[in-house]
């Protein structure tokens, strides 16, 4: 029986010919990578195992993006010691404020990460990088501890499940509504501790946003990563982002999935993850009348160029509803620059939104936009548990840029078609 693309990464990596599902390897890392809340507790767990250097100092990140630029003295405190264990190590790939982003956007960016990597990340939506074709996912703290430290990790081989895409996306549709699907139809524990493997001939119409989207919400489906054919869409980011070497891996035509699903793109609706459970999703046209408070676009799912040139289309000449508070946050400084140069920020504020500079915040409940008891949110982000942006009586509903725009216009939720010719 052959093996994965997940597999053949890791057999790679572990200077095996061949590994097998539920099998335990130790693999070298490309890549380790942590955040503001999750650095702290790495470092304490890296001095107390006694290491006095991290094993390559261009091989690790650290990205305080949750709770930056600082929301209060705790944060603060915890960025002081991060930024002094980096500049006490050498760190090179620190980031904060000025050359700051949300991490699963800014490393791609960057160049740090590409196909054929195998990347461990101390935040769950490190499967972001699966898009590239990469193995990423993420694990503790003391798993990042020991990966600063050794440049290896322990995994468990995982079984796979691949998704054949097919067809052709609708103009509304995107690469949130695909995975908010997928979500919807195998639940949150559909994937649990396996690779989702994504393939097949609607590849093509999916944009690298699209794909790091849809690879950002594996985890929300239990997978442990999630990881895409490397096509010509895929090379060319590669080679524009980053001069380091990349390797292309193939799954076998033999390989083993325990199962496979087709997904017919052309039949896909814009789509919402209800509370309290991404897996809780309704097609635009079963929403209802739903009148929301607030509407959040970014995140590490949602704050690329693609999605708010999406927001904007839907925005330009309208105006958010008056009982609606519109909050954007472009994912990194490059993308913020990008957008304003472009005229973007402009439509923004004409409707009466607000622009951040790039935080997490508001989507797991930091800053910059938390709910009160009762208010309900439009959010681009990948979480709606109880309480995730703010009062546990709050409520978050995910969706795509268009579908957050609209709703943002309408004061309900509300599809991006019924926007469009309100008014024009």
């Amino acid at each position: 029986m052959g093996m994965t693309m997940t597999q053949k990464i890791l057999a790679d990596h572990a200077g095996m010919d061949k590994v097998v599902a539920g099998q335990l390897i130790k693999a070298r890392l490309d890549m380790v990578l942590g955040n503001d809340i999750t650095t702290p507790v790495a470092v304490k767990e890296f001095r107390k195992i006694g290491a006095k250097k991290v094993f390559d100092v261009n091989k690790i990140a650290i990205v305080p993006d949750h709770f930056t630029p600082n929301k209060d003295i705790k944060s603060a405190e915890q960025v002081k010691y991060i930024r002094e264990f980096a500049r006490e190590m050498g760190i090179v790939n620190f980031f904060e404020v000025g050359q700051m982003g949300v991490e699963h956007a800014l490393l791609p960016e960057k160049g740090l990460v590409v196909p054929g990597d195998v990347v461990i990340g101390a935040d769950s939506h490190t499967c972001t990088y699966g898009a590239l074709g990469a193995f990423s996912t993420g694990v503790g703290s003391t798993d990042m501890a020991a990966g600063m430290a050794t440049g290896e990790a322990w995994f468990k081989v995982p079984e796979a499940i691949k998704f054949v895409l097919k067809g052709k996306k609708g103009k509304w549709v995107s690469g949130k509504d695909i995975i908010l699907h997928i979500i919807g139809m195998i639940g949150v524990d559909g994937a649990l501790y396996k690779s989702m493997e994504f393939s097949g001939e609607g590849l093509s119409c999916l944009s690298m946003d699209d794909r790091f989207s849809m690879a950002n919400m594996a985890i929300e489906a239990g997978g442990k990563n999630g990881i895409f054919d490397v096509d010509e869409k895929t090379i060319e980011y590669a080679k524009e982002h980053s001069t380091k070497p990349y390797k292309i891996y193939k799954a076998d035509d033999d390989a083993e999935y325990v199962e496979t699903y087709e997904i017919d793109l052309g039949t896909l609706r814009p789509t919402v993850a209800f509370p309290h459970l991404p897996e809780n999703t309704k097609t635009i046209d079963e929403v209802g009348d739903i009148k929301i408070d607030q509407v959040v676009i970014g995140s590490c799912t949602n704050g690329r160029i693609e999605d708010l040139r999406i927001a904007a289309e839907v925005l330009k000449g309208r105006k958010v509803h008056p009982d609606v508070r519109c909050i954007i946050i472009p994912a990194t400084q490059k993308i913020w620059k990008q957008a304003m140069l472009e005229g973007l920020f402009e439509i923004f504020i004409d409707a009466g939104a607000a622009v951040s500079t790039p935080t997490c915040g508001p989507c797991l409940g930091g800053h910059m936009g938390i709910l009160a008891k009762g208010e309900r949110a439009v959010a681009t982000t990948n979480r709606n548990f109880i309480g995730r942006m703010g009062h546990p009586e709050s409520e978050v509903y995910l969706a795509s840029p268009a579908v957050a725009a609209a709703s943002a216009v309408m004061g309900k939720i509300a599809s991006p078609e019924e926007v469009v010719d309100y008014g024009d």
